[in-house]
């Protein structure tokens, strides 16, 4: 038990690290090109921003906590208890932005500590037995030929944006197997194995990072964040029992709590990841006086003018009215086409 707790401390540890890199990747990202749509030139270009390589130097402070809480708890623990992150952004935002946290981010932290604390009581022993290396290799080939399909399509001279949000959550679905097996191998002492899939590791995330940052280039942070977050959840969770011996049979009740565990923690997440001060947060905005968020939102169609909002404006989504607006003034809405990614 003491391991179990120590586990999910360091991933509540990895995850804050994770999503603070995000947080400040997800300034520079929203100001890229659109030609550099899944492109390494996208990657190229934010390799010369000083506050993304910042991010991005966060993030990998996070990945040998995330190994250390890999080699204490199991999977089908750690990785969803990475959501912790998202706390660590929502107090943060409220800091920065002088707003506070309102009862959607209260019942959605609330799921999130109930599906850790039930998960912790009810996962199944840490395991470092395996299935057969075919069985593993033909998996995680499959896995990562599916989170290339966005980069066939823009190949072909297509591209959709739900299936780049999925294509980035299995690159980090594979990269958080990847980083299960290299913490295994590292437990029992065999480092070029364990060097090997942390190889394997960065490549899958830098697939998964490159597929994120292009979808904010044409979905707002409100749908992106959810859909990476519960991809990169699941796909580790379903792999565990086939893949890493962590079978849900060997926990109370044949997994059911443990189930209901996990479904609490993702939906809490993924509901955390849409909120408006978390998103607020990660497109930069600043407080005000009274505690207001004053940003620029898009200009109404003028009939009297004839002018219309030009495609970036339009492209804006409003998500929330800041509170605390000082007497006899409208409140000031918000807007955000930033990323939340839960942190990996």
């Amino acid at each position: 038990m003491v391991d179990l707790v120590l586990g999910i401390a360091a991933a509540a540890a990895a995850s804050t690290f994770y999503s603070l890199g995000i947080a400040l990747q997800a300034l520079d990202a929203r100001e890229t090109p659109d030609h550099e749509h899944l492109r390494l030139a996208l990657v190229w270009g934010l390799l010369r921003r000083m506050r993304w390589l910042a991010g991005t130097g966060l993030s990998i402070l996070g990945f040998p906590l995330q190994v250390l809480a890999l080699m204490l708890a199991p999977l089908v623990v750690v990785q969803p208890a990475l959501a912790a992150g998202l706390l660590v952004l929502m107090l943060l935002g409220e800091r920065i932005l002088g707003e506070p946290a309102g009862r959607y981010e209260y019942v959605a932290v609330s799921m999130i500590v109930a599906g850790v604390v039930g998960a912790g009581l009810t996962a199944p022993p840490r395991s470092t037995m395996h299935s057969e290396e075919l069985t593993i290799t033909l998996v995680l080939v499959g896995l990562g030929a599916a989170s290339l399909i966005p980069y066939l399509m823009r190949a072909l001279g297509r591209s959709n944006a739900v299936v780049t949000m999925v294509g980035a959550g299995l690159a980090f679905g594979w990269s958080a197997v990847a980083t299960k097996l290299a913490s295994d191998d590292l437990a029992i002492g065999h480092l070029l194995p364990a060097a090997a899939w942390g190889l394997s590791t960065a490549a899958a995330s830098l697939v998964g990072v490159l597929g994120e940052m292009s979808s904010l280039q044409s979905r707002p942070a409100i749908q992106v964040a959810p859909v990476v977050f519960v991809t990169q959840t699941l796909v580790p969770v379903v792999l565990a029992p086939i893949l890493l011996g962590e079978s849900f049979s060997r926990t109370p009740l044949s997994g059911v709590p443990l189930g209901i565990s996990l479904a609490l923690l993702v939906t809490g997440a993924a509901l955390l990841a849409r909120s408006p001060l978390l998103l607020a947060l990660m497109d930069g905005e600043a407080a005000g006086p009274g505690g207001t968020r004053a940003t620029r939102i898009p200009e109404p169609t003028s009939e009297a003018s004839g002018s219309t909002p030009s495609p970036a404006d339009a492209s804006r989504e409003t998500i929330r009215s800041s509170p605390a607006s000082p007497a006899g003034e409208p409140p000031i809405s918000t807007t955000s086409t930033s990323p939340a990614r839960t942190p990996r």
